[in-house]
């Protein structure tokens, strides 16, 4: 039965093998996004949740290795298992999907560029680009008289310089914002400088790359100089007429409102367009694509929504195709004896050698420490899909041979393996151990008037409004001071193209892009707004990061600013039918990790709507906020954070104290009888009744409900995670017994929910490596406001000139 099943699929496939497979692929892949999607099915979604396939893709590691299993290499050297799976007549249609994919990934590169931040770059960086190109193009063409004298020897002397040149000095912009980013250093000053620098480094290497078309187009120089002029004028010729079109179209996609189909239709016939232009002019129809991606604006949704159409379709299908075709072209076999195997050690080492010494030097000379000048120069050594392109140009054109492409191809696979265990190796950014002791709310009374730090996080916009007016009404007193750090949540996800990454990365301080980003720009002003309106002190942050490596930025970043409290959005999204539908299981573990590992308290926010959609000012908020008293830790943190929101004049507070049957200590007892009269002392202080305490006869579960329901005309609860009572629904979450009912389908009200967890460093091993007894530095005006962070994928949203970066 298996083997009838084999000849089937056999038959199946046999016409268009490679299509075939590249359609199953695509169509895998795409019943993969929509489970996730269906996890993660909520207007607030920040992702779909799962593994990064466009990065790996990007990266060309697994898809370099799968075309080259599936080729000459192994499973290819069966003829029987090649003609069955890439039967003959499907090369042709296997080769034009595959270019024609290529195309658009040529534009999607051009788009991840602003030409006008190259001449914003500072003297660092452009030292450190022209010293990166400069050393490995002139080993490189050293490495080719070796090649020519041995393996290649019936190759053109001039394109084949130019072309090894290229081939060592290029540095993949795109997967060096994959690493960079995945390893939480696309924001910190080390990722800025790499990324300038690779920018100058791509534009130059394109410009090398086009010289060595052009000379191998023909063998006289009179022809490669018209071929050179002419591309110059077609440069010129889109910048001068084709640009103002795109802005004209940009102009006419306001954000908040879908691109019109017929603005992307004819951007995508544009890039054809341009494709076959440079084709007819002799340089090669990828250079077209990539000058049109160029000059796209990249300011307003345009350009994203560009990459929303195009990218799916590029890294599902177009993309393993290509790397299939090229795999098919790469034989490993080909390198035979000792004399091929040293030409591999030796293009290795010379690339190695030119990237990474003439960018240490460089940078040693510009006085950047020893370690991450290192880091930088094995960065800049990233290679990819964009160095596999420009080696199958080569060969596409006679310039390399099968030997001599094999040999880069290996070359391009380790110089890329490397980087990235290696920069984890050598370069991990130093961790201050910050002590500090205020890591709850509730404080000792020598710490009353102290400073209350609180770092908010939030995944989308629609969290900011009812996140600020939580904070605004938790304010305080004006002797009481506030400071908010408000986090985005990022997801490092399988849309993260690198032009997102670096636009993300823009907004914190690296200008790569135009910076009227209108979404983000909408988020800052609301912030500033709020700042200037408000009492507290704002500052924005933002950590991108994988969902399951997030939670370590917002733990991270909490030790670092010496938080009190941490807010987590609630893993549930509200729909307009008032229920809840899960984000997805990696936004469930983000806060249950949090919950474990955080140095401070946590506080999980169920948003529903804590004062419309909008942010209320200080001068109109009114807020009506009831405070569900148990016992235990948790409740007296919660009764904490109540108290302080009692402070404030437009927000009232109802304490609801109830007594089950006891479950702890005599000391804990204690310790809520002490919080209770405390809270009463308020009561008694305040004379217009906003403040007010009530201690209903509710002893079992079910007097327990009726009073909880009982209790209406509130906007805000306020409860503590785990008090000492059974569950009042069967299953509860991360809420807690009192918090999960209080978004349960049976308790039906408009109220938003805050369930408190208090610190607690028995619970918390990780956290121990701060130092709860030692008190924190006296923090002027900008110190611990503006300190830079520990965690480098966090960083505050300010907007640094690269010139003084670099």
């Amino acid at each position: 039965m298996a083997a009838q099943s084999s000849r089937v699929v056999g038959r199946a496939v046999k016409p268009r093998g490679a299509l075939a497979l590249g359609l199953e692929f695509y169509r895998a892949r795409e019943r993969g996004r929509a489970t996730r999607g269906r996890e993660a099915a909520a207007p607030a979604a920040a992702g779909d949740g799962g593994r990064d396939f466009r990065g790996e893709m990007g990266a060309g590691r697994p898809g370099k290795r799968g075309g080259i299993l599936l080729g000459p290499s192994a499973l290819g050297r069966s003829h029987k298992f090649l003609h069955a799976v890439f039967p003959p007549q499907s090369m042709t249609v296997l080769d034009t999907l595959a270019n024609l994919g290529l195309l658009f990934f040529l534009f999607l590169v051009g788009l991840e560029l602003d030409i006008s931040a190259i001449r914003r770059t500072g003297k660092k960086a452009l030292a450190i680009a022209l010293a990166g190109i400069s050393a490995p193009f002139a080993l490189g063409i050293g490495t080719s008289f070796a090649f020519r004298a041995t393996i290649v020897k019936g190759a053109p002397q001039g394109p084949f310089l130019v072309f090894m040149g290229v081939a060592l000095s290029i540095t993949a912009f795109p997967v060096l914002a994959r690493i960079l980013a995945e390893l939480k250093l696309l924001t910190t000053d080390l990722g800025r400088m790499s990324m300038s620098a690779a920018a100058v480094n791509d534009v130059a290497a394109w410009i090398l790359l086009a010289l060595a078309i052009a000379l191998s187009g023909s063998g006289s120089p009179i022809i490669a100089l018209w071929v050179l002029l002419t591309a110059a004028g077609f440069v010129i010729a889109i910048s001068l007429f084709l640009r103002p079109v795109l802005a004209w179209m940009a102009r006419r996609s306001p954000e908040g409102e879908p691109v019109k189909e017929v603005y992307i239709c004819a951007t995508l016939a544009i890039v054809l367009a341009a494709g076959f232009v440079t084709d007819t002019i002799g340089i090669h129809a990828l250079f077209g694509a990539f000058m049109v991606g160029i000059v796209v604006p990249k300011d307003g949704p345009f350009a994203g929504l560009l990459i929303e159409k195009v990218e799916d379709l590029i890294s599902g299908l177009f993309l393993p195709l290509y790397f299939v075709s090229s795999g098919l072209k790469t034989d490993v076999a080909t390198i035979k004896g000792a004399k091929s195997w040293g030409l591999l050690v030796l293009v290795i080492a010379n690339a190695c050698l030119g990237k990474i010494g003439g960018t240490v030097i460089t940078s040693l000379f510009v006085k950047i420490p020893v370690r991450e000048a290192v880091t930088l120069g094995f960065l800049m050594n990233t290679k990819g899909l964009v160095e596999l392109i420009v080696l199958n140009i080569g060969r596409d054109r006679k310039v390399l041979n099968d030997e001599a492409f094999a040999i880069l191809v290996l070359m391009a696979l380790f110089t890329t393996f490397i980087t990235t265990p290696i920069v984890m190796a050598i370069y991990k950014p130093a961790r201050m151990t910050v002590p500090y002791k205020r890591r709850t709310v509730e404080c000792s009374p020598g710490d009353a008037d102290g400073e209350l730090r609180v770092q908010a996080c939030f995944h989308t916009n629609r969290h900011i409004p009812t996140l600020l007016n939580l904070v605004e009404a938790s304010r305080g007193t004006g002797r009481r001071r506030l400071t908010m750090y408000a986090m985005h949540l990022v997801e490092l996800s399988e849309r993260s193209s690198a032009i997102s990454l670096v636009q993300r990365a823009r907004r914190d301080g690296m200008p790569f892009f135009n910076s009227k980003e209108q979404r983000t720009e909408q988020v800052v002003v609301a912030f500033e707004a709020f700042q200037q309106l408000s009492s507290v002190r704002v500052r924005p942050m933002t950590a991108i990061s994988d969902l399951d490596t997030i939670h370590r930025d917002v733990i991270d970043s909490a030790a670092d600013k010496r938080a009190a409290i941490i807010i987590m959005p609630y893993h549930k999204a509200l729909h307009h039918d008032g229920s809840f539908q899960s984000l997805g299981s990696p936004y469930h573990a983000i806060n249950k990790r949090v919950l474990r590992e955080a140095p401070c308290s946590v506080a999980i926010l169920v948003d529903r709507g804590l004062g419309g959609h909008a942010q209320v000012s200080a001068k109109n908020v009114s807020f009506s906020v009831a405070a569900l008293f148990f016992g235990g830790p948790d409740d007296r943190e919660a009764l904490a954070y109540a108290t302080r929101m009692a402070e404030h004049p437009g927000v009232a507070v109802t304490l609801a104290r109830f007594q089950p049957s006891r479950l702890q200590s005599g000391e804990e007892d204690a310790a809520d009888e002490a919080a209770v009269e405390a809270f009463k002392a308020k009561v008694g202080a305040v004379k217009d009744g906003s403040v007010r305490f009530e201690e209903p006869e509710a002893y079992t579960r079910e007097q327990v409900l009726e009073t909880i329901e009982s209790l209406s005309g509130f906007n805000v609860f306020v409860v503590g995670r785990m008090p000492p009572t059974s569950p009042l629904v069967e299953r509860p979450d991360e809420l807690g017994p009192v918090g999960s009912y209080l978004v349960s389908p049976g308790f039906r009200t408009s109220a938003s929910v805050l369930v408190v967890k208090r610190y607690d460093p028995a619970t918390n091993p990780k956290s121990k490596r701060f130092d709860p007894k030692a008190r924190p530095p006296a923090a002027t005006e900008l110190d611990a406001l503006d300190e830079e962070m520990g965690s480098a994928a966090v960083v505050p949203v300010t907007q640094t000139p690269m010139s003084e970066i670099a």
